[in-house]
């Protein structure tokens, strides 16, 4: 396993950690964890170098925490950094925020969190926790040890992240960042004015949720140009790996198998090099160019008067031609149906197309998405 130091205290964390929220479960329930083999993928991964472990309240209907509590008994609380997460939805008076952290505390079974961080930043949560003073309540959680250090994670626009970073004096932050994220939510852009700033950088979704983990005919075809074999999932692994100022990278792994190839993607020192840089490049622009929808998700469109999750359909629509993942595609579609904030709500009023910055036909890709992803 490689490592990389992580805050001014130059801890040694494993370059891959273990994300808590896609063990394998039973009954196809989510919040029913397979004990057995979860217990066996943790035990696995501390045992091969992985040493950085990121759950949250809510994970696994909000089990993880206690799971992982037990999972981790018996090792030296030393040997290994346990983040987890602030939920600040809950949090609705200034003692919300301890509340919540002693509970956490007791489900994990530790006296400590080594990273803490308030979870799922935007624009309306932020100034939440500014209005009820969650400084304070970081400099009494430290004062007691209860946290040592403290970040955030973020799902936003990169002006707001920008906000968020010059505020407070975080340690680290966490983003979504992989090639085909290059310039969402904050992007590359918000990586490089973390690492300009000294604030270490924890990267999920390197494979965007398993989209990654397999490529089309033609992909495949720009990967094998590379003088280096590597796997899907080794190219987006290594692609994050190669770049500067990322701390650890997340990987929420739902097996062994998943695991132990994770594994020894970064315990290699394979390299990617320029060259290698610019086929990464060519690979998105191919996955870029089945989009249906050039939406950029700025949810100028919303709310609608109707209910209809614009954003949403339209990344359902392009993610079930871009990454081949109709059938999941489908079935949250259907979903959307069951709440009625689907295509088939809009009474084409026109306010959506008013808003939109891109000058989308909303009303008619809506009626696309509609006939493509409920016909399935």
């Amino acid at each position: 396993m490689q490592y990389r130091e992580f805050s001014v205290n130059k801890l040694k964390v494993s370059l891959l950690g273990l994300g808590c929220m896609r063990f394998p479960v039973l009954d196809k329930d989510n919040s029913k964890i397979d004990v057995d083999k979860a217990t066996s993928m943790v035990r696995y991964a501390f045992d091969n170098g992985i040493n950085y472990f990121d759950t949250a309240y809510p994970y696994h209907g909000g089990e993880s925490e206690a799971f992982m509590g037990k999972a981790l008994e018996g090792i030296e609380r030393d040997q290994y950094h346990l983040a987890t997460k602030s939920p600040v939805w809950l949090v609705e008076k200034h003692e919300d925020f301890m509340k919540y952290l002693d509970e956490q505390l007791v489900n994990l079974k530790t006296n400590y969190v080594d990273f803490y961080l308030f979870h799922a930043l935007d624009k309306d949560s932020f100034k939440k926790i500014k209005s009820l003073e969650f400084e304070k309540f970081v400099l009494k959680a430290k004062d007691e040890g209860k946290i040592r250090h403290i970040g955030f994670s973020f799902h936003d626009e990169l002006p707001v992240f920008q906000e968020i970073i010059d505020y407070y004096p975080w340690d680290f932050c966490q983003i979504q960042l992989n090639y085909m994220d290059t310039d969402y939510q904050a992007g590359l852009a918000g990586l490089e004015y973390a690492r300009n700033r000294g604030i270490d950088v924890v990267v999920m979704e390197p494979l965007k949720g398993g989209k990654l983990a397999k490529s089309p005919e033609d992909v495949l075809q720009v990967w094998k140009r590379s003088q280096t074999l590597r796997t899907p999932v080794k190219w987006a692994l290594k692609w994050l790996y190669s770049l500067r100022g990322i701390s650890v990278v997340l990987s929420g792994m739902s097996s062994q198998e998943q695991l132990e190839e994770n594994i020894r993607i970064s315990s290699d020192e394979d390299r990617l090099s320029p060259e290698d840089m610019e086929i990464v490049k060519e690979a998105a622009q191919i996955y870029r160019s089945r989009t249906r929808v050039d939406c950029t998700g700025c949810k100028y469109c919303i709310p609608c008067p109707q209910n209809v999750a614009i954003p949403d359909i339209f990344q359902l629509y392009n993610d079930a031609h871009v990454y081949g993942s109709m059938e999941a595609s489908s079935k949250s579609y259907y979903n959307l149906l069951q709440n009625k904030k689907d295509g088939s709500q809009c009474v084409e009023c026109g306010l959506c197309e008013e808003k939109c910055p891109q000058n989308l036909m909303i009303i008619q890709y809506l009626k696309d998405a509609r006939d493509d992803l409920y016909s399935r």
